[in-house]
């Protein structure tokens, strides 16, 4: 062999560019990406499934591994990485979110002869505790009795409750519900829109079971079909909200003795629901609402009596992207609509969203995007240009509280280890790996950072699509981010 043949050979053989059958495979790491090969080309759960793979270092931006990277593919939750970067981009680290509360008309002898108004401003981490100090106020200024209606704003944001093409079988969960700007959690998960059902067996077999509502409303109905089982019975509870009502049914068997069993509802029309919860708390400082409960917008004569400020948008993150938390995914894609083009909607949102990431070397022809929060089943994105994005939000001043957001492996706090506290759990992973997990139906999806063991950070996006199960996805995912984490 000649010498200049030998080589080309041997810098063809280094720079490892090969071809697997219908998959274009390039890695510049020639170990790294041996091993790499040798997974996918003999992982089962990619026997007609797609795997869109880049690996870029942290340093360059340099891409050293690319299997189908410029692939589109349906990212599931790993969406959210776009619009947390957007977010954050448009509206800075300290932002933060108003709830402002409204009297129209004069106060006499502790009585407002007028109505009270609730005008919500997109925050998604209100809790009945808030509405509970917001009506301690109103009563602080005098006010003990409203003639009026108790009226909620919610014209922050259109009235569009749903992202295009959230199925309608989510309509109820937690994860899928509906969009207001005025808004409340059940607990400081944050799940906005939402109560948490809690469901308990009785004293003896035979009893209904036990419901306790967080926070505690009479908004929603429950009827309670479930009964406590023996001891040795199967556990088999559902609990479901009737479609386009507040209806909530309890079914099956509890054993006794057994644990409770919890489970997070959204509800229909969050804007009243947050207005029935200000009521209580009105009601529990001794203010006494005279008038109905209604919806509509402050009157320009209304002056402001209190307002409540959320945490600021570097804090609300972690749970936004620990948790995986759609609603808040949207009510930020909303919120950057309403700020630039002074509109709270999808429709000047996701146009936004485009822009931001742009500046950030994504290119936007190559995506398709239907939400922020990656439940559509018709948001494309190739894995290149997640770790185009990763790499070049290094440089941003607020990248410290994107990289705090991201849950780290086996970290075992929640809101540290977010969605990944029960993965990658070991010595090579542990506190090593922070990134984005992302699930929907026949898809999963892992893109974030990695430390290797020789102290390289290495950038990473795995997207699987068209999976069998998305359990399998995970254990690929994790095989192969151990594998960056051993270079």
């Amino acid at each position: 062999m000649k010498k200049r043949t030998f080589y080309r050979v041997f810098f063809i053989f280094t720079m490892m560019t090969v071809y697997l059958p219908g998959n274009r495979v390039q890695a510049v790491n020639s170990t790294l990406g041996q091993q790499l090969n040798d997974v996918l080309k003999k992982e089962p759960a990619l026997q007609g499934a797609i795997a869109g793979i880049s690996i870029r270092s942290a340093v360059n931006g340099e891409v050293l591994y690319d299997y189908q990277g410029n692939v589109r593919l349906r990212p599931a939750s790993n969406m959210k990485l776009l619009t947390a970067a957007a977010a954050l981009s448009v509206l800075g680290s300290d932002y933060t979110f108003a709830t402002e509360v409204y009297a129209n008309g004069p106060v006499k002898k502790q009585v407002l002869q007028g109505n009270l108004y609730i005008k919500g401003k997109g925050d998604p981490t209100l809790l009945k505790m808030d509405f509970d100090t917001l009506a301690s106020e109103v009563k602080k200024k005098g006010i003990k009795k409203i003639t009026g209606d108790l009226v909620a704003d919610d014209s922050w944001y259109d009235d569009v409750r749903y992202s295009l093409d959230l199925p309608w079988s989510d309509e109820t969960t937690y994860y899928g519900a509906q969009i207001s700007a005025l808004t409340v959690s059940p607990t400081k998960d944050y799940d906005s829109g939402s109560l948490r059902v809690s469901v308990k067996p009785g004293l003896i077999n035979g009893d209904p079971v036990q419901i306790t509502i967080t926070p505690k409303t009479n908004y929603v109905k429950i009827i309670n079909c479930a009964q406590t089982g023996a001891i040795d019975s199967k556990k088999e509870i559902t609990v479901k909200r009737e479609h386009a009502k507040n209806t909530i049914t309890i079914e099956g068997t509890l054993p006794l003795k057994s644990k409770p069993t919890t489970e997070w509802i959204g509800v229909w029309n969050p804007t009243t629901y947050a207005n029935t919860l200000f009521k209580q708390s009105l009601a529990q400082q001794g203010v006494k609402v005279l008038g109905k409960i209604k919806q509509g917008t402050v009157p320009d004569t209304a002056r402001m009596v209190t307002n409540h400020s959320s945490m600021r948008l570097a804090d609300l993150l972690v749970p936004f992207l620990k948790l995986s938390n759609n609603v808040h995914a949207e009510m930020l894609i909303k919120e950057i609509g309403k700020v630039s083009k002074g509109e709270g909607s999808w429709d000047k949102g996701i146009p936004v969203m485009k822009a931001e990431v742009a500046k950030l070397g994504v290119n936007p022809s190559t995506l398709v995007i239907r939400d922020g929060s990656g439940i559509s089943h018709v948001d494309l994105i190739p894995a290149n240009q997640l770790t185009q994005l990763l790499f070049a939000v290094q440089k941003e001043t607020w990248f410290p509280a994107y990289l705090h957001a991201l849950p780290v492996a086996g970290a075992k706090e929640k809101m540290v280890g977010g969605s990944l506290r029960n993965r990658l759990k070991s010595q090579a992973t542990i506190g090593k790996v922070k990134a984005k997990t992302g699930t929907i139906s026949t898809v999963s999806s892992l893109s974030g950072y990695v430390t290797t063991k020789n102290g390289e950070t290495l950038i990473f996006s795995i997207m699987l699509n068209n999976l069998l199960d998305e359990n399998k996805g995970k254990v690929l995912e994790d095989r192969l981010v151990q594998i960056m984490a051993n270079t």
